[in-house]
């Protein structure tokens, strides 16, 4: 081969496009990834990771007057916080992780081109004066995005530019109502800034088990975030430094800063997918089969751009099939069912498997658990936060189909209970599982009574 050919093309280096290079290439491919703007893709650099550590920050303030009640003097009234120095202190873990993809794909041999890919033909990548042929061509560009057509839409935010904010304003707009918008509602309230949630729909959190959105809905609300449903945005204006929201309930809201969290996009545009038969739905995702397979032989694709749950996870295992599928031993499914997920709003959410009601809508009898209290730590701190933890059960055989949470470090509870929930675990076998105590975990295989 020459300098220029490679048995793998994989366009764009996030999490999904870099597992795939460097699992190919240990296979004995010879591959080359190409990436516009950053390793890691959004997940490490506007996403997953830069996200959780703003959520630790802002989490700070609330642990700093917890210590009274376990007898810390704190005066908390005279804490001060910079905004610049957590935003400096993201940067370099950010870099950090940068340079860590970089050396994985060094080490794994990869080739990394920089610059902006467009496919010429099935089997041909073009990068500024630069053709690339390959007899395999991935997309993993991954999403971006996408701000609704109103007026004054050129002074919203994404979520991409709020990691690197100069300044903190005093109030600020948040509009959405899926994981990055309610996230970013308890981020900006828990730095200091007056919060309000916009949401066009009756309730946020779409498609979560319904007890665990009406209890995240208190529970933010008791954060002082203010929360107001069924309404939208109609525009916005500037005067200076400050933003005028229209809302199509009539109220004008006057903040210092408005930021849109109402879906993504995939990233295909220059890619000249269609020109070469590559099919998009109505979406704008690339339509692949169940082995990632487009309608062009030679072009594949995973991760975001092709329409399965955004979640890092998802693409790290999409890679590990795909690369298997191409180098390795031809064999190998993507499982989609019970993919565990964590929101980190405050507190946390954390859900694996069915809700009730999608285990309704497939005709299950169900047996209903929950638990609600006031986990150990506010016992003594007086804080007014409170736990739920619900587990769906099918009657008749006994499996565990769902469990959902709204506690502190749910995520972290949930990943151990996806386990159990993945290899089918009854509630018998959840009731015969020796709780660790003092911890609210053990809830889960405490709860005796169902309540429907």
């Amino acid at each position: 081969m020459s300098d220029q050919e490679y048995d793998l093309i994989v366009i764009g280096a996030g999490s999904g496009g870099v597992r795939l290079a460097r699992m190919s290439a240990q296979r004995g491919a010879r591959v080359a990834v190409v990436e516009s703007r950053y390793l890691g893709g959004t997940c490490v650099n506007v996403g997953c990771v830069p996200k959780k550590l703003f959520v630790y920050g802002a989490h700070v303030h609330e642990d700093l007057e917890d210590a009274a009640g376990y007898g810390w003097n704190v005066p908390v009234d005279d804490v001060t916080f910079d905004w610049s120095t957590l935003v400096a202190n993201k940067n370099a873990e950010i870099e950090r992780l940068n340079g860590i993809y970089g050396r994985l794909l060094e080490n794994a041999g990869v080739t990394v081109i920089q610059g902006t890919a467009s496919l010429q033909d099935a089997n041909t990548v073009v990068v500024g004066d630069s053709v690339y042929s390959a007899r395999h061509i991935t997309v993993a560009t991954g999403s971006w995005p996408i701000i609704p057509e109103v007026p004054g839409k050129e002074y919203i935010l994404t979520s991409n530019e709020m990691f690197y904010l100069p300044q903190l304003p005093k109030h600020a707009v948040v509009w959405g109502g899926g994981y990055i918008a309610v996230e970013f509602a308890g981020i900006l309230a828990g730095l200091g800034v007056e919060t309000t949630l916009i949401y066009r729909g009756e309730l946020f959190l779409r498609g979560f088990d319904d007890d665990i959105r009406r209890f995240t809905e208190q529970e933010m609300r008791k954060k002082g975030i203010q929360l107001q449903f069924n309404t939208n945005i109609e525009s916005v204006e500037s005067s200076g430094t400050q933003y005028k929201v229209q809302l199509t309930n009539g109220e004008v809201l006057e903040t210092g800063l408005v930021m849109a969290a109402t879906g993504r996009r995939a990233l295909v545009d220059g890619l000249g997918l269609t020109e070469l038969g590559v099919e998009l739905n109505e979406s704008g995702q690339i339509v692949v089969d169940e082995h990632f397979q487009t309608a062009v032989p030679s072009i594949s694709a995973l991760g975001d751009v092709i329409g399965t749950p955004q979640l890092t996870p998802v693409a790290l295992a999409q890679a590990m099939v795909l690369s298997r599928r191409l180098f390795g031993d031809g064999q190998g499914e993507m499982d989609y069912s019970a993919i565990p997920t964590a929101v980190f709003c405050q507190p946390n959410i954390g859900t694996v498997g069915l809700t009730e009601s999608e285990a309704r809508a497939e005709g299950y009898d169900l047996a209903i658990y929950k638990s609600e209290f006031r986990p150990m730590k506010h016992t003594l701190s007086g804080r007014d936060e409170r736990c739920l933890m619900k587990l769906v059960v099918d009657k008749h055989s006994d499996r565990v189909l769902g469990a959902h949470m709204v506690g502190p470090d749910a995520g972290e509870i949930t990943q151990g209970l996806a386990v159990a929930i993945k290899a089918g675990a009854t509630k018998a076998q959840f009731d015969s599982t020796l709780g660790i105590h003092p911890t609210s975990a053990e809830e889960f295989v405490t709860m005796r009574e169902p309540v429907a």
